[in-house]
């Protein structure tokens, strides 16, 4: 099958379009003939050997972790009326046997895997893995939209759903809209829960697409003071709840911005991992600061539903070809984007 691969760390220069072998269906597995993949930073980072993805090779590995398509063929303890139905993948894939599994906390497993940097990717015609991370999508859903919806709208559930338990009535910060995450979170703020959202972002044209996608305020980061502008937005109480994916540069002006008893979100630290936490302020205002990665089983499900009946939709900016995988990660890294990054394989 055709695929793109690495054999080494590097830039994008080191990724390798070519044949590999067709991968093998386990006895729970689905064999999805992919449609569409999408980039996610973890991608550059895998294929870099950045924060903490260094490998050894070989063998080689393929990269993608996002995709959709159609199941072709399934494993005998895998259902059969799989067969032929379109899906995404969830490419989180949980070892289903610890104590977190079992209680349905697999997003904490411990022992998981990750399609794209521990185990072969979507980056390729065909990928294996375990039948219960595919979910059927309607027709009405594009392969393209749906294989931009998990990494970004997964952390998203947990965090604003299941952590924060953000409700209509507030206000949540949303840092970099541009993001994919950034774009999610928007949604998932806005259109499933009800609440009202100021998003943060570099340009004009970027505070536009905000706009667009469903923020009610956006603030430049570039020539605004993004602490003040929120405090001036909201009464001089702050927000409900911040969603931070960016990391470092940012969290002092995020933090300051919540209001008494809110609470801050992170799954991401594109900026840098190392911050300083006002501990006075922690306790004295009664706030609270927790992660997030991915998202468990059930917050996948509720994802695709939402996804199904049209009330979150994915922010493309750009499909590729598998083939001119190398040029989409020169534009993941060039930031000059809104939304997701694709490969139509």
């Amino acid at each position: 099958m055709k695929a793109v691969y690495i054999e080494e760390h590097g830039g994008p220069e080191v990724l390798r379009y070519g044949e590999r072998p067709e991968p093998a269906v386990g006895d729970q597995d689905a064999l999805v003939r992919v449609r569409a993949s999408a980039l996610n930073r973890l991608d550059t980072y895998v294929r870099a050997g950045a924060r903490g993805q260094r490998r050894k090779f070989p063998p080689p590995l393929i990269l993608g972790g996002d995709s959709a398509g159609e199941v072709v063929e399934v494993g005998p303890g895998a259902p059969e009326r799989l067969v032929g139905r379109r899906v995404v993948i969830n490419p989180r894939v949980s070892c289903g046997t610890c104590a977190f599994c079992l209680a349905g906390d697999d997003d904490l497993c411990p022992g998981f895997r990750f399609l794209g940097s521990n185990r072969d990717g979507s980056y390729a015609e065909f990928v294996s893995l375990p039948a219960v991370n595919v979910h059927v999508i309607d027709d009405g859903v594009s392969f393209e939209e749906a294989a931009a919806a998990p990494t970004v709208y997964l952390p998203m559930w947990n965090m604003l759903i299941r952590k924060a338990q953000l409700r209509p009535w507030e206000t949540v910060l949303v840092l970099s809209a541009s993001a994919g995450v950034g774009g999610a979170a928007i949604q998932v703020a806005k259109n499933v829960i009800g609440a009202r959202v100021i998003a943060t972002t570099s340009s004009r044209e970027k505070a536009a697409k905000a706009l667009e996608v469903g923020a009610d305020h956006v603030i430049d980061y570039t020539a605004e003071d993004v602490t003040a502008r929120v405090k001036e937005l909201t009464g001089g109480h702050g927000v409900d709840v911040v969603v931070d994916h960016v990391g470092a540069k940012f969290f002092e002006a995020a933090y300051n911005s919540l209001k008494r008893g809110g609470r801050y979100g992170v799954c991401g630290v594109t900026t840098g991992y190392m911050t300083q936490l006002q501990l006075g302020t922690l306790f004295t205002k009664q706030l609270r600061v927790f992660g997030v990665f991915m998202g468990c089983k059930e917050d996948m499900r509720q994802m695709v539903d939402a996804l199904n009946r049209g009330i979150i939709k994915p922010v493309i900016h750009q499909t590729l070809p598998l083939e001119e995988a190398a040029q989409a990660h020169r534009l993941m890294e060039g930031r000059g984007f809104f939304g997701k990054l694709l490969l139509r394989v």
